[in-house]
């Protein structure tokens, strides 16, 4: 598995979302960009990612997943 293939998958899932995806084989690390997500829960956040690549990780294509989620506003300021 690709992190390009990880990143175009969750664009498509969650749209007014962006995600930069680091990582290759099964472990990935996600920074989510999204002011919806962002207004969330931890725990909602990463139950709205794990949604979409639970079959993934099921079939054990995914093994480990790290999420970190910032508002576009945070986003932007990080640079």
């Amino acid at each position: 598995m690709q992190a390009l293939e990880v990143k175009r998958f969750l664009e498509e899932k969650l749209p007014e979302t962006q995600v930069e995806v680091e990582g290759e084989g099964c472990n990935f690390q996600l920074n989510v960009i999204s002011d919806e997500l962002a207004a969330l829960s931890p725990v909602k956040r990463q139950q709205q990612i794990y949604a979409h690549l639970n079959p993934w990780i099921t079939d054990g294509s995914i093994h480990a997943v790290t999420m970190k989620f910032f508002s576009r506003a945070a986003w932007a300021e990080r640079t």
